[in-house]
């Protein structure tokens, strides 16, 4: 994919006799946010150097325009575009083995989703996800993060997510269960730009060689991240039993 610059051409100068703003640590499109009541965080820049943010290009990949095609290997999600161009985004990615391959939709999009583990997670990772099994309501400490878009094929739900997420490290490599995790201010801006249903392509290895080959295999895999349930959930919550019943929700 061939990316458009973002360099300014030119800037005026400032005197050196005048105050310098303080420097953000972050990028304008990765700056804190407000929403729905949420404080977002800004994405501090260490994790959002070289390739691993979102960029505007030429497409030169193999899906059709209005599709969102990703690439576990070079660890980048495509929205491609009518214009053709698209935006890229960098997506962390299931472990080895832990991901959908070639073609589904989305079906359904939620903002601020409720996560609950799914019974597979349950009993592959019980030292993961046993802590989490009554489900975490959404807000800022939902794994699934401000937005998710859910991925069904042949009509049915195969609990796997395009969502945000506060582990910020993940993003650009492999270390989710399966999900394309995306930094929340990513999610928020391909939320806002797609309608369902959506078709998703998830490419094979051999198709990441043959169109991404210049990032294949981008990235390092992680070992599954154990938070505690007084991390995630809240002290008060789980001293007091209080964890919601999210039965409701859609599992992921």
């Amino acid at each position: 994919m061939l990316l458009a610059s973002s360099a300014a051409a030119c800037a005026p100068g400032i005197p050196e006799s005048a105050p310098k703003a303080p420097q953000a640590n972050w990028l304008p499109e990765y700056a804190p946010l407000r929403d729905a009541g949420y404080d977002l965080p800004g994405i501090p820049m260490e994790y959002t150097q070289g390739i691993n943010r979102r960029m505007e290009g030429i497409y030169t990949g193999e899906a059709p325009a209005g599709s969102i095609d990703v690439d576990p290997y070079a660890k980048f999600l495509y929205h491609v575009k009518f214009d053709g161009t698209a935006t890229r985004y960098p997506v962390g990615v299931g472990r080895q083995g832990r991901t959908l391959s070639g073609l589904a939709t989305i079906q359904l999009k939620k903002a601020w989703p409720g996560w609950t583990p799914t019974a597979n997670m349950l009993r592959s990772e019980p030292e993961v996800y046993g802590s989490f099994a009554g489900g975490i309501p959404g807000g800022l400490r939902s794994p699934l993060g401000a937005r998710a878009l859910y991925i069904y094929r042949n009509g049915r739900d195969t609990y796997y997510r395009v969502h945000g997420t506060n582990d910020l490290g993940s993003i650009g490599n492999s270390g989710s269960a399966g999900c394309i995790r995306l930094f929340n201010q990513d999610i928020i801006h391909l939320f806002n730009n797609v309608t369902t249903p959506l078709t998703i392509h998830i490419r094979s290895e051999s198709e990441s060689m043959r169109v991404d080959p210049e990032y294949y295999n981008r990235g390092s895999e992680l070992p599954p991240k154990i938070l505690s349930a007084d991390e995630l959930l809240g002290a008060e919550a789980v001293a007091n039993d209080k964890t919601p019943d999210l039965s409701h929700l859609t599992l992921n």
